[in-house]
């Protein structure tokens, strides 16, 4: 019943549109920065940081996934890092989201995968449902911690550790 494809250069501006309807969902639409020109070159540039693919029922765009590969240390292979999953409202509960995952899931065996994960917001509770009915399961022992804009740049340029809160000035004897 969808297709899904993966993401043409073409489809940029598309994507980017179905982010922006992501970032109002999300209620995030002040963080929206993303630009037809800066996704562009994020996807399509010398060293792509990212894939994404668009579900599609006939020719109208009903979804999309953007994804990336990271690592993990423990199992000693690459995963797959779902960064967003998006259903425009009108195809919800229509097996659109279903199509989108097991297509990533069968890329992820494809490429030999230890895993797939991603983040969902604590209040998105019919994603935290919908994913629990696949048989993912949450991390509960894990916080995710984020560095962005100024803080990366403050970052960059410390030599030393900023001081632990709480900790006072050390004594002259230690």
């Amino acid at each position: 019943m969808f297709r899904i494809d993966p993401l043409r250069e073409a489809d940029v501006p598309l994507l980017r549109e179905l982010i922006a309807e992501l970032a109002e969902y999300e209620q995030l639409s002040a963080q929206m920065e993303a630009t037809t020109e800066r996704l562009h070159a994020a996807l399509f540039g010398l060293r792509p940081a990212a894939e994404a693919v668009i579900a599609f029922a006939e020719d109208e765009a009903a979804g999309f996934a953007l994804f990336f590969q990271n690592f993990s240390t423990f199992v000693g292979k690459p995963g797959l890092y779902l960064e967003d999953l998006f259903v425009r409202p009108a195809w919800r509960g229509k097996g659109v989201g279903f199509a989108l995952l097991k297509h990533l899931a069968a890329i992820a065996v494809e490429r030999d995968y230890g895993r797939m994960e991603w983040s969902v917001l604590d209040w998105n509770e019919p994603a935290l449902a919908f994913y629990r009915r696949l048989g993912a399961r949450p991390m509960d022992d894990w916080t995710t911690y984020r560095l962005s804009g100024a803080e990366i740049r403050r970052l960059a340029v410390h030599e030393t550790p900023p001081p632990r809160k709480g900790a006072g000035t050390p004594s002259k004897g230690s």
